[in-house]
């Protein structure tokens, strides 16, 4: 009887410990501090994007971001920053800041107002949607109404449909290239319709939950960078600092006429 109790109490008690690790876990949020010569920000990392949240982290130690520029800033969009070459103290032969990294796409994480997200080139060089190792982006963004967040899910919908449709269909025929044979795409759409149809049909879709529509309604974003780009962690203070640096004068290439550097400390 006195070895059951034990065994309930120490049942217990390593219960009781392992909901108390994984809260404080939980708590343990990487917290950044952006020091711009506009305004201090404060954002937090997401645990869910370990790869850009780490790499971001171990950039910032090792004071790669510091004197970088802001070196795209668009009003009521976004404000760019990263680019290591634009730091007076940027030596080539030390750091070479051409690499890139795998998307961490999540639906959980949206391009709202102060979501911080990795950049990369274009899609015609970049299908796989590789973010750059260093350069990264702030949400401005503009408000949206509920109409306007189902037309661009439509319009993302389609367009996921017909990348796959001109991705099983050109692989099809490349297939039939390597073989010596001058592909027909159109038939080979036909006689592939039933297996692209099935794959569109599985292939997750576009869409928002409740609370992500309200906040695109009533805090704003980009919405239409969601799936493309991804999202590592998000401004917990200083929203004002991006409006005003958004707000600053640009020249054609969307460069601030005034240069404004940043210096980015790990607080946890």
């Amino acid at each position: 009887m006195r070895t059951t109790i034990w065994k309930i109490v120490l049942t217990t008690f390593i219960a009781i410990s392992i909901f108390a690790s994984c809260k404080n876990n939980k708590l343990e949020e990487h917290v950044v501090l952006i020091e711009t010569d506009m305004g201090n920000i404060k954002i937090k990392l997401y645990d869910e994007t370990p790869e850009h949240s780490d790499n971001f982290i171990k950039l910032a130690k090792n004071k790669h971001y510091d004197d970088v520029v802001f070196h795209r800033v668009i009003d009521k969009f976004m404000i760019q920053g990263g680019d290591v070459t634009t730091s007076p103290n940027f030596d080539s032969t030390k750091f070479d800041p051409n690499y890139t990294i795998e998307a961490e796409f999540s639906q959980k994480f949206i391009h709202k107002k102060g979501a911080i997200a990795a950049a990369r080139m274009g899609d015609d060089i970049n299908p796989e949607k590789k973010s750059s190792g260093t350069q990264f982006y702030m949400v401005q963004g503009k408000k949206f109404t509920e109409k306007e967040l189902k037309t661009l899910v439509n319009k993302k919908n389609r367009m996921l449909k017909t990348s796959v449709i001109n991705r099983m269909v050109m692989e099809k025929g490349d297939e039939q290239l390597a073989k010596g044979v001058e592909p027909d795409y159109t038939e080979i759409y036909r006689a592939m319709k039933d297996t692209i149809d099935l794959v569109i049909s599985r292939t997750p879709k576009y869409g928002y939950t409740e609370e992500q529509i309200q906040t695109y309604i009533t805090t704003g974003g980009t919405p239409h960078l969601d799936g493309d780009y991804t999202v590592f962690g998000e401004v917990i203070e200083g929203f004002d600092v991006i409006d005003k640096i958004a707000a600053v004068k640009t020249n054609q290439s969307d460069k601030p006429l005034k240069d404004v550097r940043m210096k980015i400390k790990v607080l946890k």
